[in-house]
């Protein structure tokens, strides 16, 4: 059960807020619809209901607000806009790697496609897909979790008719098996197809509330449309017809040579227009669309409550219309105003209002709950007659005991994946940008290792990891970088973990699997370049350039942690600035730019230097290394006194600071 109370945007300016004071309910086991024009305010509802905008009010997703759900993704199942996903990656693909994030078991992913019927489309690139493919991905995703609560804003957009009724029969087993539907439409007639209740938003506030049977009397009547260049004469002959007859015929004049006319048949008309020779260009049964219901005050007379349902199902057309009844009466209408709802189709209201405070804050109710706080504007799920006893005999509620103000809404970070290293695995090789990457730097370094053998020059260990000196970094160190700075670059740029808010959450289980796996494919890239190269070098000039170094161990650990650290500067930069290009640029940075910082802070003679430096760290730990390992903490030592050593550790040092920075931020707020 979805119980929305007070949801007001902040406003902008002097601009009045989007959405003012919108509360209802969706009851469990039921499909509920928010129905309004376009700019209404309803996908700001939603996005205040999931906590996705500042703005004030609470809402209880059986019973809990949605920042007190342990997995909002098991609870609640949401639909906003497209799928953000790489377009190069497949429908399983992407499905599976969200089983990772939502922490479900992947076979998961294989079911929801058989639900949403993608089973043979199963291994399209996300790029191919049409729009109604998108949609039956989008709801697939928000399936995913087996959430008992689904929450879409506008799933049938842009849908055929035939792809409509599917998403709707969806939505109505969910409901069916005790699930809570809410979505979002501007179009009536689907609503009254689709819904058990649908709730009215004109102008950011709630207008009507009502079960899908009063919605249809009181929205959807239907008609005959007419269309004919003399209209009017035909109009005019069909009112006196019916007031001879008297029957109750409503012929409404629309703009141009239509005609919409209600409470007849096509038979009817077209023998009128038949018998007095009247050319018809179309007739046809619809059914019409009266436009929004108008709020009244909540201080309107019972005797107008009467009155009103006598005529709620009066239309509404165009800015300036005429309106004709069966007994000859016009009236001029203006607008979309339309004869007042009847008192079951109208939400309820306080005997009294209470005075509006500072901020303009609206009349709020004392739930059934016993605990003050804004309630409902609308009715609940009761029948009509047990609203109009409420409403009549509910007592005044005093200003005094009401809050001045709903809760405020905070926007709070995104949630990591469960299986943040699962997560990252499928992310990283569900799309082949890894590995062309691998493959361009193994290509590139295989030539440079063969030009570098032929002159002559070049020292074995820079010759097997194909380092010109003339370039400040190998091919596979810059390749590194690059797989590092895709980590974070994609999330950013397709951010499927927080699809809702548009980023990626920053979280320290997300950053160490991102550091594992970068780390973990630059030693495997690095790897295969001093492998493809010797045996490249071997093939075309023998075994003289292929000998092993003495100093191999030191020297394959030097290249190991080059790697790794470079492709570590790639991640950690391309989450702190979100882009893949700056991710690689901080990479390329610290031979060109910090390295010479570096070697000028140590220019000039050293009066001392670090010698004994492992000897005096393990009288510190008071520990024995066993097997040697002070040799390794020398070489260690070695490696970051050296000018690339030193300028990777001093960015890695920088931009891990700067990403601490960027998670607690948000929490120091």
């Amino acid at each position: 059960m979805i119980q929305a109370i007070g949801l007001t945007s902040t406003a902008r300016k002097e601009s009045p807020p989007t959405v003012d004071d919108v509360s209802f309910e969706a009851v469990t086991g039921r499909v509920t619809a928010l129905l309004g024009a376009r700019g209404a305010g309803k996908t700001t509802v939603v996005r205040l209901m999931l906590e996705l905008q500042h703005g004030r009010g609470i809402t209880y997703f059986r019973g809990r607000p949605l920042h007190r759900i342990t997995h909002p993704a098991r609870e609640v199942g949401v639909l906003l806009g497209d799928v953000p996903g790489h377009p190069a990656r497949t429908v399983r693909g992407q499905l599976r790697m969200l089983c990772s994030a939502a922490g479900v078991p992947v076979q998961r992913a294989d079911e929801v496609l058989e639900v949403v019927g993608l089973v043979s489309l199963r291994d399209l690139r996300l790029g191919t897909l049409s729009r109604g493919m998108d949609r039956r991905l989008g709801l697939a995703c928000a399936l995913l979790a087996d959430p008992h609560t689904l929450v879409l804003d506008g799933p049938a957009d842009g849908l055929s008719i035939r792809e409509g009724k599917w998403l709707h029969g969806i939505l109505r087993a969910h409901a069916t098996v005790g699930g809570t539907v809410l979505f979002t439409t501007d179009d009536a007639k689907e609503a009254a197809r689709t819904a058990d209740r649908v709730v009215t938003l004109d102008g950011g506030r709630v207008i009507a509330d009502q079960d899908v049977a009063a919605f249809a009397r009181t929205r959807l009547r239907p008609r005959v449309a007419v269309r004919s260049p003399h209209a009017a004469r035909l109009g005019v002959l069909l009112t006196k017809e019916a007031r001879t007859a008297k029957r109750s015929v409503e012929v409404v004049t629309e703009d141009g040579n239509r005609l919409s006319v209600y409470g007849s048949s096509c038979a009817d008309v077209g023998e009128t227009a038949f018998r007095h020779n009247i050319l018809v260009h179309q007739l046809a049964d619809e059914t019409g669309d009266a436009g929004p219901l108008v709020a009244l005050s909540p201080l309107a007379d019972a005797d107008a409550d009467a009155d009103a349902d006598a005529d709620a199902d009066a239309g509404a057309g165009p800015a300036h219309r005429t309106l004709t009844t069966s007994f000859g009466q016009e009236a001029e209408t203006e607008g979309n105003a339309l004869a007042p709802a009847p008192a079951h189709a109208r939400p309820l209201a306080p005997a009294t209002e209470p005075p509006l405070d500072a901020s303009g804050a609206g009349s709020t109710f004392v739930p059934l709950g016993g605990t003050t706080s804004p309630s409902p504007s609308t009715e609940t799920a009761t029948t009509g007659g047990e609203r109009g006893e409420e409403a009549a005999g509910s007592p005044r509620t005093s200003a005094a005991a009401l809050p001045s103000l709903p809760p405020p809404i905070t926007i709070r970070p995104a949630r990591g994946p469960l299986r943040p290293l699962r997560y990252e695995l499928r992310r990283a090789t569900g799309i082949a940008t890894g590995y062309v990457t691998v493959a361009l730097v193994v290509a590139v370094s295989g030539l440079i290792a063969v030009l570098l053998g032929r002159a002559g020059h070049t020292p074995q260990p820079l010759l097997l990891a194909a380092w010109p000196q003339a370039l400040p970094l190998p091919p596979a160190a810059v390749g590194a970088g690059l797989l590092g700075a895709f980590a974070f670059g994609d999330e950013f740029r397709h951010p499927a973990l927080a699809a809702d808010r548009g980023t990626v959450p920053h979280r320290l289980g997300l950053l160490a699997a991102k550091l594992i796996i970068g780390a973990a494919t630059a030693v495997l890239m690095a790897v295969l370049v001093i492998g493809c190269d010797a045996a490249l070098l071997h093939l075309v000039y023998g075994q003289e350039l292929t000998q092993v170094p003495a100093d191999w161990l030191s020297l394959s650990a030097s290249w190991i942690a080059l790697v790794a650290a470079c492709a570590w500067a790639g991640v950690l930069a391309s989450g702190v600035f979100r882009s893949t290009a700056a991710g690689l640029a901080a990479v390329v940075a610290v031979p060109i730019v910090v390295v010479p910082l570096v070697q000028k802070a140590l220019e000039g003679p050293s009066v001392r230097t670090a010698a004994g430096l492992p000897g005096r760290l393990q009288e510190l730990a008071l520990l024995h290394w066993p097997f040697g390992a002070e040799r390794f903490v020398a070489a260690g030592v070695r490696m970051v006194a050296q000018p690339v050593g030193g300028a990777l550790t001093l960015s890695l040092t920088a931009l891990l600071c700067a990403y601490l920075l960027t998670v607690l931020r948000p929490k120091v707020r």
